[in-house]
């Protein structure tokens, strides 16, 4: 009786042990890609924010082009549209000069939408706002085999939120690098 006890103790031990890995690991597929912070600081004070190797402009003294806490890789978009807007056209030519003056960097444009909708209608509208930025980049002389392209639709919210103020920053494209 004691042998059965003790087996079934381990059991429920190893079986909740294995649940909670889970659990976590599902999370994790849901957060964003965290940047490389490992450069923090080359090239001048960037206050703490991440910045990958190799994305200083101009001789180290700019933010990078992939430094999330400023923005710079972000294009947002009207909405249930994928034209990109003024705004939106300076970043792609920002990246445009730097994807040809660094042909081995490779990028991933994630298309990203606010939470109304169906799902799948989302996941279509984030990939067409991602199509269109690597559209633009392409037209721009950025080779295919730099661009990848990825849709989250409404999963990766960057503000919470049901009002306008928050589905005005969901509705994006972000350009990470691979």
């Amino acid at each position: 009786m004691f042998k059965k006890s003790l087996i079934v103790f381990v059991t429920v031990v190893a079986m909740a042990g294995c649940a909670s890995k889970g659990a976590h690991n599902a999370q994790d597929t849901t957060l964003p890609t965290p940047t490389d912070s490992s450069s923090a600081g080359i090239g001048g004070n960037n206050g703490g924010s991440p910045v990958q190797i190799g994305d200083m402009g101009n001789g180290g003294s700019d933010v990078g082009l992939f430094d999330t806490a400023s923005k710079a890789n972000v294009i947002y978009f009207s909405l249930d549209s994928s034209n990109i807007d003024s705004a939106g056209q300076a970043v792609v030519e920002k990246f445009s000069k730097y994807l040809q003056a660094n042909p081995t960097t490779k990028v991933r444009v994630e298309g990203n939408t606010d939470e109304r909708g169906s799902r799948e209608y989302n996941v279509g509208l984030g990939e067409r706002r991602a199509n269109a930025v690597v559209d633009a980049l392409r037209a721009k002389g950025v080779a295919a085999a730099q661009l990848s392209v990825i849709s989250y639709g409404e999963e990766r919210p960057a503000a919470q939120g049901h009002d306008e103020a928050a589905w005005a920053q969901n509705r994006r494209a972000v350009i990470v690098r691979q």
